[in-house]
């Protein structure tokens, strides 16, 4: 007997709901190294993120979390329950906003709303998902909040593209 095999993927297109709320888990605990590593690999010199000093003298007495890896991370989590393998390309991110700070040893939790979807008019097979993200501490503090718009397959483009039998 051939073992069952079962593939993991995001949601098609006609799977995803206006309104529903997905919350991703697990949460995801920020180190310094995160946060200096991310920093420098972007070329983000801002001493907010890398001088502990300078940091204590500003208004919030230590380093911030580089909003850009909050904001990456907050995507990143809602990937494996969402997009992944169902995605065609990101069109783009909208309405980014980061309410309060992400610190050194705090755990990121993010949740994803279904703000909108369309078919295509112009790419059959595949439509547009706009996702409400909002990333939150583990106190519950909103850290980051963002509107991703997603092309996404229909599961019935997918598999005619899988197949040859569909256009691009």
């Amino acid at each position: 007997m051939a073992p069952r095999v079962i593939e993991q993927r995001g949601l098609w297109y006609e799977e995803f709901s206006p309104g529903a709320v997905y919350r991703h888990r697990p949460g995801r605990t920020v180190t310094e190294a995160d946060n200096v590593l991310f920093t420098t690999l972007t070329m983000n010199t801002q001493g907010l993120h890398l001088d502990a000093a300078y940091s204590e003298a500003q208004p919030f007495g230590q380093r911030l979390v580089n909003s850009m890896f909050t904001l990456a991370t907050m995507v990143g989590q809602s990937v494996a329950q969402l997009t992944q393998g169902t995605l065609v390309a990101q069109l783009g991110l909208s309405e980014i906003s980061f309410p309060h700070p992400l610190f050194h040893g705090d755990t990121l939790y993010t949740e994803t709303e279904v703000a909108d979807l369309r078919l295509s008019s112009s790419r059959p097979g595949q439509g547009i998902v706009t996702l409400a993200h909002t990333g939150r501490n583990q106190h519950g503090d909103v850290v980051g909040r963002c509107r991703r718009t997603a092309l996404m397959w229909t599961a019935e483009g997918y598999a005619a593209q899988e197949t040859g039998t569909g256009t691009r």
